[in-house]
């Protein structure tokens, strides 16, 4: 999405009505909107959400949308540690029938399309990938795009790992799962190898690792307008 196509999106407000939310694993929870008949994004996209439910002082936050625009909710999966910020305390107070102001949809870190593709989660990026694999299966021509996932978890929790195993199961989408730097790293350089460096690269995660990863391509002489970052920060 370009520059003024983002600008334009930012004046598109509205309140999303809190359905549910549950724990995907020990400190990482989904929440569940739900999904006006108007609303639709591109998979991979973002948006701008604001509490609206009490006063906080930073009340403000972009959030990957995890679900796909083919999916019947507007989904939110986050991080929240045992000291979390004002925002996510907020968020774990939300009660059914709610509401919660979005803005957007934003970005562009989405699939255009059907070359050669590494998909790299670190963590919690793994939201924006599956939004993007959700979509592909409901369009179902998997078969025409040859994409592997990366999916490092240092903890082992892989959340969404049971829809991704079913999404790789009914297409030709790879997915493989690590929990270590270097192996991560290992990944990368057989698949840039066996590519010969063509092909695009899409990362998402925690800020320090998508650094990481792109130095990392860099150094690998991956061409800068092959790469697609989308850096996650801490709230």
């Amino acid at each position: 999405m370009s520059f003024f196509q983002d600008a334009l999106a930012v004046f598109k407000k509205r309140d999303l009505l809190f359905l549910e939310s549950y724990k995907e694993s020990e400190d990482v929870y989904t929440f569940l909107f739900e999904k006006e008949n108007d609303l639709s994004w591109i998979a991979g996209q973002h948006g701008l959400f604001t509490i609206s439910h009490k006063k906080i002082k930073n009340k403000t936050r972009p959030f990957t949308i995890a679900s796909s625009p083919t999916e019947k909710v507007v989904r939110i999966t986050m991080r929240i540690s045992e000291n979390p910020s004002e925002f996510k305390k907020a968020m774990l107070e939300l009660k059914q029938g709610m509401t919660i102001n979005m803005v957007g949809p934003l970005g562009s870190f989405n699939l255009k399309d059907n070359g050669i593709s590494l998909f790299i989660a670190c963590g919690i990026g793994i939201t924006p990938f599956r939004s993007i694999l959700k979509q592909i299966e409901s369009e179902g021509n998997g078969i025409d795009k040859p994409i592997h996932l990366l999916y490092l978890d240092s903890t082992k929790s892989y959340i969404f790992k049971d829809e991704l195993d079913e999404i790789a199961n009914n297409t030709s989408i790879n997915v493989t799962y690590l929990d270590s730097r270097d192996d991560l790293f290992q990944e990368i350089d057989t698949f840039s190898t066996l590519n010969k460096g063509n092909g695009k690269y899409f990362i998402a995660g925690p800020r320090s690792m998508v650094k990481s990863v792109f130095d990392f391509l860099k150094s690998k002489h991956i061409p800068k307008k092959n790469i697609k970052k989308d850096a996650f920060y801490g709230y």
